[in-house]
């Protein structure tokens, strides 16, 4: 990955505990994401597998979320992740959903309950 032009090399900033005790707060950290190259996909199948050491998630698509005993779902991505950034992902996710949740109500994640049954007559 190159750097950009107007990209500036990272400063370093003082030890916390030394601008602690100079009474100043620590200065907080900027990360800098470059997602030029970010590839996007859909999912609506997510499988969940752990090891000792990473958890890994599949990420899919489900043609048919309504028998999902007869079809067959092709995995687009697989993320692995160590069991730290797994934890602060959960909680990051977490605190999305409630927000939107407080905005528009709660999300029903079993779709037998969310689907509309048309009456015959």
């Amino acid at each position: 990955m190159s750097a950009k032009k107007d990209d500036k090399p990272a400063e370093a900033t003082p030890e916390p505990a030394a601008e602690q005790a100079q009474g100043q707060a620590p200065a907080q950290q900027q990360v800098k994401v470059n997602d030029d190259n970010v590839v996007a996909s859909y999912a609506n199948f997510c499988r969940v597998s752990s090891t000792p050491e990473e958890l890994i998630l599949d990420l899919g698509l489900n043609p048919q979320p309504l028998d999902p005993a007869n079809t067959e779902i092709t995995v687009g991505q697989r993320v692995i992740l160590n069991h730290y950034t797994a934890k602060r992902l959960l909680s990051a996710l977490s605190m999305a959903l409630q927000r939107h949740e407080q905005a528009f109500g709660v999300l029903e994640t079993d779709i037998r309950k969310r689907v509309v049954r048309q009456q015959q007559t």
